[in-house]
C-alpha cells in the first residue's frame, strides 16, 4: 500500500510513471462511472419502483431531488476533508459510504427509508467526484494531465447516456432493487485499487473549517439545486420555485460576504481571479447547460416522438457513448496540436452544430445517420469537457488544488442541474403554447435550439483564452523545443 505523503508549501508529490497514471485514472474512472450511472438509471426505474412501493410515480422525485440535496451540502467540504485526511482516504471513504447507501436503497421497503438511503449515497457521491478529481490532479504530472483527464472524464459523459438502457434492461428482466446491487462489486474493486495504487496526499497546513460558510452555501446550493430540479420537471407551483431561487439567490449572497471576511472560506472565490479558471468555470456552465439537457431530452425525444420504447431509445442514445470512448485517445494529440485556445473555441462551435441537427432530427430519418451524427456530437463533446477540466488548473497551485477542485465541481453540479431546468421549461412552455397535453417533434426541436445557443455563447468566453493557455498541459512547449 502506498504510504502518506504530506505536501507543504512549495512540496509535490512525485509524479507516477506513465503506467501507473493510467492505473490511477481508471480507478477514479471507475468510481466515477458507478457514480454517475446510479443516477441516470434510477430515472428510468422510478415508474416501475413506485409499483413496488404503492406510490405515484410523481412521488418519487423526491428520491431524486434528495440525492441533489445531499451533493449540494456535502460537496464544498470535499476539498478540506481530502486536505485534512488523505485524498485517498477520503476517497476510499466515499466509495464505502455510497456501497452503504446504495446496500439500503435495495433492501428499503418503503419510500421514506429509500429516501434516507439516497441521501447517505449523496454524502458518498459528494466526496467521491471533486476528491477522485483532485487524486489526479495532486498524483499526475503536469504533462500528462490530459491524457488523465481524458480517462476520467469518459464515464461522466457515458453513465448519463447508457444509463436509460441498463435501467431498462434491468426493470424489464430483472428487479429493480439490481440497480443498487451493482454498486457493490464495482465499489469493493474500486476500494481495493485506490488503497494498493494511490498515494494518501495530503496538505501539512491545515485550514480551519468554516462552518458558518458551510451553512450559507448548503442553503443556497440546496434551495437553487431544489428549484432547478422540481421547477423544471413541472413537479414545483411556480411560487414554490421562485421563492426557492429567491431563498437560495440571498443566502448566497450571504455566503459571498462572508467569504470575502473569512480567512479559509470553504468556496474559495478569490480563485476566480486566475485567468483560466474564470474563463472555464464561464465557458464550461455554458457549455454544461447543454450537456445536462441531452440525457434528459434525447431519450424522451426517441420515446414519445419516436415512438420507441425504453430500451430501444436507449440503444439509439447509447451510441454517442462510442464518441466519447474514441476521444479517449485523440485529445492529447489534438490539444497537442491546436492548443487549448483553438480547440475550445472552434469545437464549441461544432458541439452547438450538432446540438441543432439534432433538433432535425425525425422519425423518417434513417437511423444509420442518426448513429453517425451521435457518435461525432459525443466525441465532440467529451473533447470539450477534457480540455475544460484540465484548462481550469492551468494556474491553480498545487496547496490551492483542493479549494478549486471543490468550487469547480459545486458549479458543475449547478449547471447540469440549470440544463435539465432550462430544457424541461422551454418543453412545457412550447407544449402550453400549443395547448396539446404532451410533446410532439416541433417541442423538442425547440428545447434543442435553446440549448444550442446557450452553448454556443462558450466560443467567445473561449476566444479570450490566452493564445498560449495550457501549453505546458499539452506538451506544446516540449514539442515545439528543437531536439538536443
Amino acid at each position: 500500500m502506498p504510504s502518506d505523503t504530506v505536501l507543504g508549501a512549495s512540496a509535490s508529490p512525485a509524479a507516477p510513471p506513465a503506467p501507473a497514471y493510467r492505473i490511477t485514472a481508471l480507478i477514479v474512472a471507475s468510481a466515477l462511472f458507478m457514480e454517475q450511472l446510479d443516477s441516470t438509471i434510477l430515472a428510468t426505474a422510478l415508474p416501475t419502483m413506485a409499483r413496488s412501493f404503492g406510490v405515484s410515480p410523481l412521488d418519487m422525485s423526491i428520491t431524486l431531488t434528495g440525492y441533489l440535496l445531499s451533493l449540494a451540502v456535502f460537496i464544498p467540504a470535499s476539498g478540506w476533508l481530502a486536505d485534512r485526511f488523505g485524498a485517498r482516504n477520503v476517497f476510499c471513504a466515499a466509495i464505502a459510504i455510497f456501497m452503504a447507501g446504495s446496500l439500503m436503497c435495495a433492501q428499503a421497503p418503503s419510500l421514506p427509508f429509500l429516501v434516507v438511503a439516497r441521501i447517505l449515497q449523496g454524502l458518498g457521491g459528494a466526496m467521491m467526484v471533486p476528491v477522485g478529481r483532485l487524486v489526479i490532479l495532486k498524483t499526475v504530472s503536469r504533462a500528462d494531465f490530459v491524457s488523465a483527464m481524458a480517462w476520467v472524464m469518459v464515464p461522466a459523459l457515458i453513465g448519463p447516456v447508457i444509463g436509460p438502457l441498463v435501467g431498462g434492461l434491468i426493470v424489464t428482466y430483472l428487479d429493480w432493487r439490481w440497480i443498487f446491487y451493482v454498486n457493490l462489486p464495482l465499489g469493493l474493486v474500486g476500494i481495493l485499487l485506490a488503497s494498493r495504487y494511490i498515494e494518501n496526499v495530503r496538505e501539512e497546513a491545515r485550514r480551519p473549517f468554516d462552518t458558518l460558510g458551510l451553512l450559507y452555501s448548503s442553503v443556497s446550493l440546496g434551495s437553487l439545486l431544489f428549484a432547478f430540479e422540481t421547477g423544471g420537471r413541472g413537479e414545483a407551483s411556480p411560487l414554490t420555485a421562485g421563492g426557492l431561487l429567491v431563498v437560495g439567490l440571498v443566502s448566497g449572497a450571504l455566503y459571498i460576504r462572508h467569504a470575502r471576511r473569512h480567512a479559509a472560506p470553504i468556496l474559495d472565490l478569490t480563485l476566480m481571479r486566475l485567468e483560466t479558471f474564470r474563463l472555464s468555470v464561464l465557458a464550461g456552465s455554458l457549455a454544461r447547460i447543454s450537456a445536462g439537457a441531452m440525457p434528459f431530452l434525447l431519450p424522451m425525444m426517441m420515446q414519445l416522438g419516436f415512438g420507441m420504447s425504453a430500451v430501444h431509445s436507449g440503444l439509439v442514445t447509447f451510441i454517442s457513448a462510442a464518441g466519447a470512448m474514441a476521444m479517449k485517445a485523440s485529445a492529447a494529440p489534438i490539444l497537442r496540436r491546436f492548443g487549448f485556445r483553438n480547440t475550445l473555441i472552434w469545437n464549441s462551435v461544432a458541439t452547438s452544430g450538432f446540438l441543432a441537427i439534432y433538433a432535425a432530427f425525425r422519425p423518417d430519418w434513417p437511423i444509420p445517420v442518426i448513429y453517425a451524427l451521435l457518435l461525432i456530437g459525443g466525441f465532440s463533446q467529451a473533447l470539450q469537457f477534457t480540455a475544460y477540466n484540465t484548462i481550469a488548473y492551468a494556474e491553480v497551485e498545487r496547496e490551492r488544488m483542493s479549494a478549486a477542485t471543490s468550487f469547480y465541481t459545486t458549479l458543475q453540479q449547478m449547471m447540469l442541474s440549470l440544463g435539465i431546468c432550462v430544457s424541461a421549461s422551454v418543453l412545457h412552455l412550447s407544449v402550453a403554447f400549443s395547448g396539446r397535453d404532451t410533446p410532439i417533434m416541433p417541442d423538442f426541436s425547440a428545447a434543442f435550439l435553446t440549448v444550442t445557443s446557450i452553448a454556443l455563447l462558450a466560443a467567445f468566453v473561449c476566444a479570450r483564452l490566452p493564445r498560449t493557455a495550457g501549453d505546458d498541459l499539452a506538451g506544446r512547449e516540449t514539442a515545439s523545443k528543437p531536439a538536443g
